[in-house]
């Protein structure tokens, strides 16, 4: 049930959501230890935005690409955070457990974050800049789309997307 709530959110998704270029939509979630996690406490960052689910199977692909992400470019700046769209929690931590996450886990079980982002499929991204704006966003994982993912990632850094 919960799946079909999820992507009915999806579908009726504001059509604009956060383009490229327009400052990020704000959030405050918890993390897996109950601390709020706020796009103000990633300002001076480059934020790499991952929304998932549980039941996403492209997500099981991309975890372990993201934990390799944030190891690799954490010291040049990079944070990601993956926010879990599960409507129960004991769903997330399962897929934690089976594959765990190296960076910040936030949880969003209402689905305002993906509604003020327009997420139209899962898992959807969103780089952002150190100054807050949306560099690009990209929907779906496919092992086709890692190189390019990281050259997008590795150009912010490079560039400090101020």
């Amino acid at each position: 049930m919960h799946r079909i709530a999820l992507l009915l959110l999806l579908v009726c998704a504001s059509a604009l959501g956060v383009e490229p270029g327009a400052p990020a939509a704000d959030f405050a979630l918890p993390d897996e230890k109950g601390r709020v996690v706020t796009l103000a406490d990633q300002r001076g960052k480059i934020l790499y935005l991952d929304f998932w689910a549980s039941w996403c199977v492209p997500c099981r692909q991309s975890f372990p690409w993201l934990n390799d992400m944030q190891a690799r470019y954490a010291s040049r700046g990079l944070q990601i955070v993956g926010v879990g769209l599960d409507e129960k929690r004991q769903d997330a931590d399962r897929f934690l457990a089976s594959y765990p996450a190296r960076f910040t886990i936030a949880f969003d079980a209402t689905g305002a974050t993906p509604r003020a982002y327009g997420v139209k499929g899962m898992p959807s991204s969103y780089l952002i800049g150190r100054d807050g704006r949306v560099i690009f966003r990209h929907i779906g994982f496919r092992p086709s789309d890692k190189a390019e993912l990281e050259r997008r990632i590795a150009r912010a850094l490079e560039r400090g997307a101020r």
